[in-house]
């Protein structure tokens, strides 16, 4: 059975810590790397191209956006995608050589072929892994047969997503996710996610935004802090669920002040 190839797609911005252990992670299982880079001002591009990525600059327009235009430029139908500060663990890379080397040819118990695998993601706290606050298993579809599908979601949360409800599979194995180096990060990304969920909000209904608003927060607060044990990670729990109530309060509260200054 001949070997299907994979097209590893890689989005960056000022990523010198983190994307040269992305693409060292792929090797095993890349027939190319693609970088597609928002014009970073550090050592990103130098150190993909010095490890043999293919390399290309577009400007950022949202993650949804970013991810579609990146996938396109894959040369092969089997397309692996990762954030430049995401890895491979050793187990997902034993999984998908696997299932590269079949040829890509699994089918499901009903007998239709896959066409997508998720997989679960790991994120991590200063170098250090949390499967509490929610933030596992954190399950993305990251490798996917290209002709079948696209990135959908709302920004910045975005999703692949296969066409007609086409057959996928669930593998072993984590994506090792290094975003966060210390908790100034995490109360950083609350602030940006927040802010890009509010403009997605416009023209949403005032009640249904400002029910979310005195809501979503505390109750996504106590999911993640008791229900999903954040409070197994001590103050690193508590903190992060105090930024995922932060990031909720400033979505819907900021999302509410957009659509009433467009009524005034």
């Amino acid at each position: 059975m001949q070997t299907k190839k994979i097209s590893v797609v890689v989005i960056a911005y000022n990523e010198e810590a983190n994307i040269g252990n992305c693409i060292q992670s792929v090797a095993p299982i890349a027939d190319e790397v693609i970088v597609v880079d928002s014009f970073s001002t550090d050592r990103t591009l130098e150190i993909a191209e010095n490890m043999g990525a293919i390399v290309l600059q577009h400007t950022f327009e949202g993650h949804i956006q970013q991810k579609n235009w990146a996938r396109k430029q894959a040369n092969f139908d089997w397309v692996l995608s990762l954030d430049a500060d995401e890895c491979l663990s050793k187990e997902l890379i034993t999984q998908i050589s696997a299932i590269k080397n079949n040829g890509f040819s699994e089918k499901d118990k009903n007998g239709k072929p896959i066409f997508g695998y998720s997989m679960n993601r790991l994120n991590h706290l200063s170098g250090k892994p949390i499967k509490g606050c929610g933030w596992y298993p954190d399950r993305k579809m990251r490798l996917w047969n290209n002709r079948f599908g696209e990135w959908t979601g709302t920004n910045p949360h975005d999703r692949f997503e296969l066409q007609n409800e086409l057959a996928e599979k669930h593998i072993i194995g984590d994506i090792l996710h290094y975003t966060y180096a210390d908790r100034k990060s995490v109360y950083g990304q609350a602030i940006k996610f927040g802010n890009i969920g509010a403009k997605n909000l416009e023209d949403k209904s005032l009640l249904t935004i400002f029910f979310k608003w005195i809501t979503s927060p505390t109750l996504k607060f106590i999911k993640n802090y008791f229900i999903k044990r954040g409070y197994n990670y001590g103050f690193n729990g508590l903190y992060i669920c105090y930024c995922q109530w932060i990031e909720s309060f400033i979505k819907y509260g900021k999302g509410l002040l957009i659509n009433i200054y467009k009524l005034i």
